[in-house]
């Protein structure tokens, strides 16, 4: 069972991603300003950052990588996805 599969209703949901992180990881924000929070060891360039998110997204809602839609934040740290 996936541990934010809650998520995975169809509703736009926002992330934060801290890039160059020491590990990957997905948590619930602790701040509140996002419903998650995404720490992915990748760059930021490219779109290799936003793929590892989406991956780790995939795992973490328990739905495959291509029901993940990025809808807002392709170039910036708080991102809006959605899953179809």
């Amino acid at each position: 069972m996936a541990e934010f599969e809650h998520l995975a209703d169809g509703r736009i949901f926002t992330v934060r991603v801290t890039p160059r992180a020491s590990r990957n990881k997905v948590i619930a924000d602790p701040d509140g300003r996002a419903d998650l929070r995404v720490m992915v060891t990748t760059v930021p360039e490219g779109g290799k950052a936003n793929a590892a998110v989406i991956k780790l997204l995939s795992k973490a809602l328990g739905v495959p990588k291509s029901r993940i839609t990025l809808l807002r934040g392709g170039s910036g740290r708080d991102k809006q996805f959605q899953v179809n």
